[in-house]
């Protein structure tokens, strides 16, 4: 088996940052796992770069990871779109329907991702609600005939969307959040996942509040905006080319 990941921060595994300072993420995890459950090496690949917007990520990332003949091919994004005032929902939903027709043309399956749901915990968080659960439709009526699309469906996932399982930046979910998404990927695989994943088991620390929120994260994102910059500006994909994962 051949896995490729595309997408932003949620694939590239921000919030999930390992003792060397590198970061994991579920992609990473799932990879390992999918060697783990079926007993044989699994090769994988993740191009996703933080901050990039769902069109850019096909535009600069579908066509590389096609080009490696993977077998399965992940694909979420819209996030970062949804934080902009402007967003198009069908427009960033449009972006899937344009994976899957790739992944269609070159025999690849598709696994598609729903993101994980922060707006409880967020500035805005009722427009963020709207917007995601707008986009998950969306995105699931372009899948209502293909029950051979994988779905990793996060954004219902009330769980999921506490705090024990998101950093102190409110956005990007911790250790136990990639772990979690990583177990629903492996069951969408058939696999059943360590029964461990599913629960949150260490709490990470308690971040910022009031307006020391606001400086630390808030902010940065605001001056991101007015700039056209991106967190993911000079950033390559970790695992441009595939690296093998042998079960453990």
């Amino acid at each position: 088996m051949r896995f490729v990941a595309i997408g932003d921060s949620f694939t590239e595994g921000v919030g999930d940052e390992l003792p060397d300072g590198r970061v994991r993420g579920w992609a990473d995890i799932a990879a390992q796992g999918w060697a783990n459950a079926a007993g044989e090496p699994i090769e994988y690949a993740n191009l996703a770069i933080r901050g990039k917007l769902a069109w850019p990520i096909v535009e600069q990332q579908l066509e590389p990871a096609l080009a490696l003949r993977p077998t399965h091919l992940s694909f979420n994004a819209g996030g970062n779109d949804m934080l902009r005032p402007k967003a198009d929902i069908e427009h960033i939903a449009d972006s899937f329907t344009r994976v899957l027709r790739r992944c269609d043309e070159q025999g690849v399956t598709m696994i598609v991702l729903s993101g994980a749901n922060p707006s409880g915990q967020l500035p805005m968080g009722k427009m963020i609600q709207a917007r995601g659960d707008e986009l998950s439709a969306a995105v699931l009526r372009r899948f209502e005939d293909r029950p051979d699309v994988l779905r990793a469906l996060n954004w219902p996932d009330a769980e999921l969307s506490t705090p024990p399982y998101w950093s102190e930046d409110r956005l990007h979910m911790n250790s136990n959040g990639h772990h979690r998404v990583a177990a629903r990927v492996l069951h969408a695989l058939g696999f059943e996942p360590p029964a461990q994943w599913w629960a949150a088991h260490e709490h990470g620390p308690v971040g910022p509040a009031g307006l020391q929120y606001y400086r630390e994260f808030v902010g940065p994102w605001i001056k991101r905006r007015v700039t056209r910059t991106s967190s993911g500006d000079g950033r390559a994909a970790k695992y441009p080319t595939w690296v093998e994962r042998t079960p453990q």
